[in-house]
């Protein structure tokens, strides 16, 4: 890369992006204090909520003064929900005492800084590039990444990625690379799936290590074929919040099938229930709050079915289909085994109800069955197999099941076109986990064999957000 090019093309490219908190405050006011504490709260959590929090703590305490006035129990309630804000309160609460050896003012130099409780190389740099305008690097995990990705370091930690721009980045980059880089890499170069089809460096980027996502169809899909679409939503009124029927609008399906709806539809907005262009058919848990499944389609159906006639797995709201002239789409949201496998008989059951359903509909015409399995077949389909072996979701007698059900003729259809690790489909919200990709592949999409030559493509679109669950897709030919 050109590197002189590239920070050049990024600085008029990210203009328009989100500013990252730190010069976010920085632009705010010139007050190093604020600007050192913001970063702080910046450590592990978006900058929206640090943001918010730190709006709320500045009017408490707007110096150092003022947060000496504050209990450490106080900061907390004030700083809540930032990431490990307690052990953040804990660095606030003690940062006057701290700066009283600096004369009460924040320092300047880095090594200085790196004795405040709360602060480390990175947020050294960071303040004092953007509260003092020295010349800094600060290498955050946006900037470690890209410069990989790039080929301009090659190296495997942050902090190698410091010591080797020290030694090769023009002086003129240190204190505004991080900026640049942190909002493109939010933006455009995310972490999961990298928007490499609209970036202004797409054609001189050497793309290191990178998988890009997918980029989205136009609507109407490519060619005429049908596209279905398949989401676990963790919860539709929390999903709505998160722009559920802007993404619906987005993806275009013809037919969607969410699950783990947590809703009846009287429960629900009138903006849900009817999406333009859709006609909606929900089958819900009798327990309030609970499990749920539910269907968008464009065309009317011939026939919907709730559940699978049997009492113990209806009265979950676990499987919705639908008819059409050519095939049945099964829209399923699988049982967990639960911690402890409390649940792992309930689910082997609903298992073997399942795949005698699906088999006796195949018999009629095509099947396609979507949905959260709750069960990832192959050691390529989540990040840890050695340590999730006795694990709900990856117990042998739940993958077992899966062997029996591709046996009985189903097909997988993500693994016709994609046979990479590294493939996930639901993460924990624990640990930055979807940033780190340490996830599991346990929705799909599968198909009978009559309908295996009818399948255009099978995906996964990790880069869109709203759930725990990113969504799947499928385009049949019509």
């Amino acid at each position: 890369m050109d590197i002189d090019k590239a920070i050049a093309v990024l600085e008029h490219e990210v203009a328009g992006y989100r500013v990252p908190v730190a010069d976010l405050v920085a632009v705010q006011t010139n007050d190093p204090f604020k600007v050192l504490v913001a970063t702080i709260l910046s450590a592990r959590t978006k900058d929206e909520t640090t943001a918010a929090a730190a709006a709320r703590l500045f009017k408490k305490a707007p110096d150092i003064e003022g947060l000496r006035s504050l209990g450490e129990e106080q900061i907390a309630k004030l700083i809540y929900p930032v990431g490990f804000y307690k052990s953040k309160a804990g660095y606030l609460a003690r940062l006057p005492e701290a700066l009283d050896a600096f004369g009460g003012a924040v320092p300047e130099e880095i090594d200085e800084l790196t004795t405040l409780p709360g602060v480390g190389r990175k947020t050294a740099n960071l303040v004092r590039s953007v509260a003092f305008g020295k010349d800094a690097i600060c290498v955050d995990t946006h900037v470690h990444r890209i410069m990989n990705i790039w080929g301009y370091v090659r190296t495997k930690t942050p902090g190698e990625t410091e010591t080797a721009l020290r030694q090769k980045l023009p002086r003129r980059h240190w204190r505004r690379v991080n900026s640049i880089l942190v909002a493109f890499g939010q933006g455009t170069c995310k972490p999961v799936a990298p928007h490499c089809d609209r970036c202004v460096l797409a054609d001189a980027c050497p793309r290191i290590g990178v998988t890009p996502r997918r980029p989205p169809l136009s609507k109407g899909g490519r060619g005429g074929g049908l596209r279905l679409v398949s989401w676990n939503v963790n919860g539709i009124r929390a999903a709505e919040k998160k722009g559920f029927a802007a993404i619906v609008e987005d993806l275009a399906p013809d037919i969607l099938a969410v699950q783990e709806t947590k809703a009846s539809a009287e429960q629900l907005s009138e903006k849900l229930l009817r999406i333009t262009g859709y006609t909606s058919f929900w089958h819900s848990a009798e327990k309030k709050g609970y499990s749920g499944v539910a269907l968008y389609c464009r065309k009317e159906p011939i026939e919907v079915v709730y559940g699978l006639g049997r009492r113990e797995f209806d009265q979950e709201g676990r499987v919705l289909t639908v008819e059409y002239d050519s095939f049945f789409l099964v829209n399923c949201y699988f049982p967990n085994a639960q911690h402890g496998l409390k649940r792992l008989d309930y689910k082997l059951a609903f298992d073997r109800a399942l795949q005698e359903y699906a088999t006796g509909l195949s018999r009629r015409k095509s099947v396609v069955i979507c949905g959260d399995f709750n069960v990832a077949h192959k050691e390529i389909d989540l990040a840890n197999p050695k340590s999730n072996v006795k694990n709900p979701g990856f117990t042998p007698q739940e993958r077992a099941w899966m062997d029996e059900f591709m046996g009985a003729g189903f097909v997988d259809t993500f693994r016709m076109f994609n046979r990479k690790p590294g493939q996930y489909t639901w993460w924990s919200y624990r640990f930055n986990a979807r940033a780190r990709n340490i996830g599991w592949r346990i929705d799909y999409f599968c198909v009978d064999e009559g309908c295996r030559d009818r399948v255009k493509e099978s995906v996964i679109l990790p880069e869109i957000m709203g759930s725990d669950h990113c969504p799947i897709l499928m385009e049949l030919r019509r």
